[in-house]
């Protein structure tokens, strides 16, 4: 094979594996959702509150503020240990004001 033919190969398989890569990120993505308070304190994915910068910032575990990706349809579900009150937690779609350092 000519010079120029391996490297038409090789670039073709590169843009393949690219295309591939990026259609399973976004199937991956797809198939979660955004779960409020069901992280542990440094482990949420993102928001975290005011004051926060992101990834691994909730100071509290399930902390009502901070989100984790969790497997489409299984946020409100998810079982988590009871509150300090005594009342049964669960994930939310939306921010809660539960747990929240300084409230």
């Amino acid at each position: 094979m000519s010079n120029t033919v391996l490297k038409t190969v090789a670039l073709a398989a590169a843009i393949t594996s690219a295309l591939v890569a990026n259609t399973s990120t976004a199937t991956a993505a797809a198939d979660k959702e955004k779960c409020f308070g069901v992280s542990l304190a440094g482990q949420n994915d993102c928001a975290a509150g005011p004051g926060t910068t992101c990834a691994g910032t909730a100071t509290v575990d399930y902390q009502g503020n901070a989100w984790s990706l969790v497997p489409a349809g299984s946020c409100e579900t998810m079982e988590l240990p009871e509150g300090m009150d005594g009342t049964m937690r669960t994930g939310s779609l939306e921010a809660l004001e539960r747990d929240v350092p300084g409230m």
